[in-house]
């Protein structure tokens, strides 16, 4: 069994990517869901995934400079290093312009890492996922 399961790996590998979307619509009022979409997005990335975290609504104050340094819970790094370490490794992150219009936020306002995208993007990366978990 064992062996199979390796060899739909090396499969896989040779074909496309396989691709995680984490969709975040909490905001820095919900800590406790900002970590698990970098955790997952970073640990898809080392197992041979493409991982994208979109943030709309609210979830985009998480990503306005210098805010994931206020978030701290547990024995856990502050959201910003664990955040940082997902990027490191690969991860993409993408910020809702609508959501950005809808409160008010400027653009310039995000952290340089995350890219502003229209609504589209996020209906295109849904469509092309191959799972889709959202916070």
């Amino acid at each position: 069994m064992l062996g199979a399961s390796k060899k739909a790996r090396e499969w896989r590998n040779m074909a496309d990517k396989q691709k995680m979307l984490y969709v975040v619509t909490s905001g820095p009022d919900r800590a406790e869901q900002l970590y698990a979409p970098f955790v997952l997005a970073q640990t898809a990335v080392a197992m041979g995934m493409e991982a994208t975290v979109y943030f709309v609504i609210k979830g985009v104050m998480a990503v306005k400079k210098g805010e994931a340094d206020k978030i701290k819970m547990g024995s856990f790094p502050r959201l910003s290093e664990v955040m940082q370490g997902a990027i490191k490794a690969g991860v993409k992150v993408m910020v809702c312009e609508q959501s950005c219009g809808l409160l008010g936020i400027p653009k310039g306002s995000f952290e340089e890492w995350a890219k502003i995208v229209g609504a589209a993007t996020l209906n295109d990366l849904t469509l092309d996922a191959d799972g889709v978990l959202c916070f």
